[in-house]
């Protein structure tokens, strides 16, 4: 079969995609796009009938029809499926239409518990019964639940297959979201009954793997785990923003390569055994059924087992041809059977990765062979052709192109395999300890190795380019990808049409590279130049989190961190800060002290609140770069260059507000060129209740910056007594909380204080002017 033919299945998948996103976005047109295209798909049938009946039609005619035939029905069937959904999806959806409804939910874990970046944990459940009050609906959703990990009452019991009752407030998902509700459990989450059979069974293993691995040093230990099961919860902060940095994340969640490597083992041994073709495709897939339930068989988990099965039988038939008609077939089965799959980035890059390697590894591997060798060409291949192919998709997320990318799965993938197979054959041997401490020492190695790689380039000098944001980014670096692909294919020698293309492709890279270093330039070194020279407050652009600077006769503090440190690290770049003489850690969350590492030996002062293991951790971390530190409390005061800096709270030894939220640092910070500021933290409505009942306030105030992000949990009174004059949120773009909430928004609105936000404004810079303060936005001036 030839390649060509091979893509003429590719119409179904897009057909498919596109009816499934509009039908999950306005699900309100779902039914009539259903009836409309199940007319078409009559209406071509009889088309195809009617010609059939004048005589056998010509092969170029049966192709096209059959192909129309099946993306109009790919595309109807996906539309019914969200028709069919919506109603009890509008229905378990009304439960949340003011966003702060107290419900009950009854629900079986479905998904891995993960660890979000402020600490909470997150978890996909099926939820089957809502109570609100005394009224209690049945229900059979799909929904998120977050919870603080202390609001669980048997943590060691929740894990997928558990049944819990989460007990809070819920909001309604995103648009385009399988999750029909977000459960936020403010009242805790109560695990009525752990796994049980097959879910007990592999959560065990889990567990034990991570146990195994956790006296071993270094940050290796905790990626044996994520390697081997895709079980990241020992992953540090540090290493997962390094990971991510370096292009590295893929390998610890459970990736098409992970399944097909499990199959590629399951394939050599039933060989080995005599097994004939038929039978080795049967233990593969056996096996892969087995590797799916160990890891949880989560949606994403598996679509990899689907684009593995493609890769696999495509290689054992040695026709890519036939492996994209297979792969544009099970993409439109996919998403029939979850629709909502067509709004997840997840899968676009699981289906791009494998689509990138059936077409593109063998003609880059030929290209990259005319001036290399030819085994280092195919090791280049397979990385580079996943890059070009992902880049335009991963700039959706973080509008940067991770310069070293390609040299970091080089380096890391050939321990890959190794940490994978030895970590799984550690989860698999729990039952003989002696035997899983052996194998998951022997993981440690390979592990460490990829640890050490993904730490060494995240610190490489301009790792990473910045790049253009959204869709008109995501298509600049797809043109930029293909004229990279098209350089590197396209032979010197050929027809004129292709050595003029292969000319184009070689001027449109160079253009754009110089395009891309300046702007790299303009970020980092040069960057200073495009911010106002007299800020004296700057709120840094990292996400969702916090991360705010202070000047004054040239020192600087940083009131907290932010939750990754490649977005603070390129902050502190492009404003010119080269030395903390203040870091303010208002509290232990994520959020707030995960970017740490991005100022390392370069604080002079670390002043943080009541410690818990994270806080504690990220201190000893800092002084032993050479940081002293101080814990705060009401009272402290100090000098930052000619201004003054107040502590005005936590309480000490304040019971009724442990460490946490309700803990935050607050700080006032004036003169010196600095305008009346108070830094809020994250402090939630009852301790600035007891904040402003403490009389500490000294009003008014030109900045503000809102506490918690704009959530929902403020006291008007605090911001009334305070009077800002701007009030400063610091939030992330699009992010699951639906921060700033719209009532906090109109309650700053009401005591009349100009609202700036970095998810909408990027980077902000205040300083004092004649009259009030002046104000700079990155996006908007």
């Amino acid at each position: 079969m030839r390649r060509s033919r091979g893509l003429r299945l590719v119409p179904v998948a897009a057909a498919a995609w596109v009816i499934a996103a509009v039908a999950i976005h306005l699900p309100s047109t779902a039914a009539g796009l259903a009836v409309a295209l199940w007319i078409a798909v009559a209406l071509a049938i009889g088309v195809t009938f009617a010609i059939g009946r004048r005589g056998m039609p010509h092969r170029g005619v049966a192709a096209p029809l059959l192909v129309l035939v099946l993306s109009l029905a790919a595309a109807a069937a996906s539309a019914s499926h969200v028709a069919l959904a919506q109603p009890a999806r509008t229905q378990v959806s009304a439960q949340a239409l003011d966003g702060g409804r107290a419900v009950d939910v009854d629900a079986t874990v479905v998904g891995k518990v993960e660890r979000r970046a402020d600490g909470s944990l997150a978890f996909d459940a099926h939820a089957t019964l809502f109570t609100t009050g005394r009224a209690a609906q049945d229900a059979g959703v799909e929904i998120v639940v977050r919870v603080d990990a202390h609001d669980v009452d048997r943590p060691d019991a929740l894990d997928v297959g558990s049944r819990i009752v989460a007990r809070g407030t819920a909001r309604p998902a995103h648009a385009g979201e399988r999750a029909v509700l977000t459960v936020w459990a403010s009242r805790g989450v109560d695990v009525m009954s752990a796994p049980t059979g097959a879910a007990a069974a592999t959560a065990a293993l889990r567990q034990g793997l991570v146990r195994a691995v956790s006296g071993l040093p270094g940050a290796g230990a905790g990626l044996v785990p994520g390697l081997a099961v895709g079980d990241t919860s020992a992953v540090t902060p540090e290493l997962d923003a390094a990971m991510k940095a370096s292009s590295l994340s893929h390998l610890t969640a459970v990736s098409g390569a992970n399944c097909a490597l499990v199959v590629g083992i399951a394939f050599a041994v039933a060989a080995l055994l005599g097994a004939s073709r038929a039978g080795r495709v049967c233990v593969g897939m056996a096996v892969l059924v087995g590797f799916v339930v160990l890891v949880t068989p989560e949606p994403s988990v598996i679509r990899a087992a689907v684009m593995a099965a493609i890769a696999m039988l495509a290689v054992l038939q040695g026709r890519t041809a036939a492996g994209t008609a297979v792969l544009a077939l099970s993409v439109a089965v996919l998403l029939i059977t979850d629709p909502w799959l067509a709004a997840s980035l997840g899968f676009a890059l699981s289906v791009a990765a494998t689509g990138a390697l059936l077409l593109f590894a063998r003609p880059l591997a030929s290209g990259l062979g005319r001036v290399m060798p030819r085994a280092l060409a195919l090791a280049l291949s397979i990385p580079l052709a996943a890059q070009l192919a992902c880049g335009p998709l991963l700039v959706l997320i973080e509008p940067t192109i991770p310069l070293y990318g390609v040299l970091a799965n080089l380096l890391a993938e050939p321990a890959a395999p190794a940490a994978t197979v030895l970590g799984l054959a550690a989860c698999l041997a729990l039952p003989f300890p002696w035997l899983q401490s052996g194998l998951a020492a022997l993981a440690w190695l390979p592990a460490s190795w990829i640890a050490a790689t993904a730490h060494t380039v995240s610190t490489l000098p301009a790792e990473a380019l910045p790049w253009l944001e959204g869709w008109p980014g995501a298509v600049a670096l797809a043109v930029v990808g293909a004229a990279v692909g098209a350089a590197i294919v396209l032979p010197r020698r050929g027809g004129r049409w292709r050595r003029r293309a292969r000319t184009m492709s070689i001027v449109l890279v160079a253009v754009l590279a110089g395009v891309g270093l300046g702007s790299s330039a303009l970020s980092s070194v040069a960057g200073r130049w495009t911010l106002p020279s007299q800020w004296s407050v700057l709120a840094c652009d990292v996400g969702q989190g916090d991360a705010v600077l202070l000047r004054s006769a040239g020192m600087v503090a940083l009131v907290d961190t932010g939750p990754d440190p490649a977005p603070l690290a390129a902050c502190l770049d492009r404003v010119g800060v080269a030395r903390i003489d203040l870091l303010v850690l208002t509290h232990s969350d994520l959020d707030h002290i995960g970017g740490v590492a991005a100022v390392l030996g370069r604080v002079g002062l670390v002043l943080h609140g009541p410690g818990d293991a994270p806080g504690n951790a990220a201190v000893r971390t800092l002084t032993s770069a050479g940081a002293s530190e101080a814990t705060a409390s009401t009272g402290m005061s100090g000098a930052l260059g000619d201004a003054r800096w107040r502590v005005l709270w936590p309480r000490p030894d304040d019971r009724a507000f442990p460490a946490g939220n309700d803990a935050s640092v607050v700080i006032d910070v004036r003169g010196g060129g600095i305008p009346p500021t108070l830094l809020l933290g994250d402090l939630s409505a009852s301790p600035q209740r007891a904040l402003t009942a403490a009389g500490g306030l000294d009003p008014p105030y030109a900045i503000v910056k809102v506490a918690h992000h704009g959530s929902a949990d403020q006291d008007a009174g605090l911001y009334v007594a305070a009077r800002p004059g701007v009030a400063l949120v610091t939030v992330g773009t699009g992010n699951d909380y639906g921060h700033p909430r719209d009532e906090t928004l109109a309650m700053l609105a009401d005591v009349r204080a100009h609202i700036v936000r970095t998810d909408q404004e990027g980077i902000i810079a205040l300083w004092s002017g004649d009259p009030g303060v002046v104000v700079w936005r990155e996006r908007g001036g």
